[in-house]
């Protein structure tokens, strides 16, 4: 877990990192994947659009109807992006049910490894600077691996229902940042 420690970091999107995020997409296409929650967005509209969208959602700025500020982050090792994670700043009904403050991707050949632990863990200090003191992360319950990431953060079973939005079960965790001591 050092090497993932010492190599992994949250970079705020850049245009500059084009290939590496096209190249992150095709991992998904070449898993015969197409949900890659966390990602934040696609870049079929243009790359350079898709960064300014996601730089102006992390300012709050043309969110979209229901959406609230959001900061995406990229796991960035050895400048291949390893994964994708979404911070919202604030929870609305909506991200109760489903969703919660922070969604993450994990590109499917690097999954098993650690790097979702990790980048959930770096994913609580960003969120923690943004002043969230209990983050709520949601999973479906049928993912055993996020469960796992979950946990080894300090998630607790919160509840789990099925979620209409999501159609399926949804465990809901809540994970103390300790803001409020």
């Amino acid at each position: 877990m050092d090497k993932i420690e010492e190599n992994l970091q949250l970079v705020e999107p850049t245009t500059a990192m084009r290939d590496a995020y096209m190249d992150f997409l095709a991992d998904f296409t070449r898993a015969s994947e197409t949900a890659t929650d966390g990602t934040g967005g696609n870049a079929e509209d243009g790359f350079a659009a898709l960064v300014k969208k996601l730089t102006d959602y992390s300012k709050g700025i043309n969110l979209s109807d229901g959406w609230v500020t959001a900061s995406t982050f990229w796991a960035v090792r050895n400048s291949e992006i390893i994964g994708v994670c979404n911070i919202r700043h604030q929870l609305i009904e909506r991200l109760r049910d489903f969703g919660g403050h922070i969604g993450y991707s994990i590109r499917p050949s690097e999954r098993n490894k650690g790097f979702g632990t990790e980048m959930l863990k770096l994913a609580l200090k960003k969120a923690r600077g943004f002043g969230i003191d209990r983050a709520l992360i949601t999973c479906n319950k049928d993912n055993i691996a996020s469960q796992r990431v979950i946990q080894k953060n300090g998630g607790v079973l919160d509840s789990e229902s099925y979620s209409k939005q999501a159609g399926r079960i949804t465990q809901r965790y809540w994970i103390n940042l300790g803001l409020s001591r």
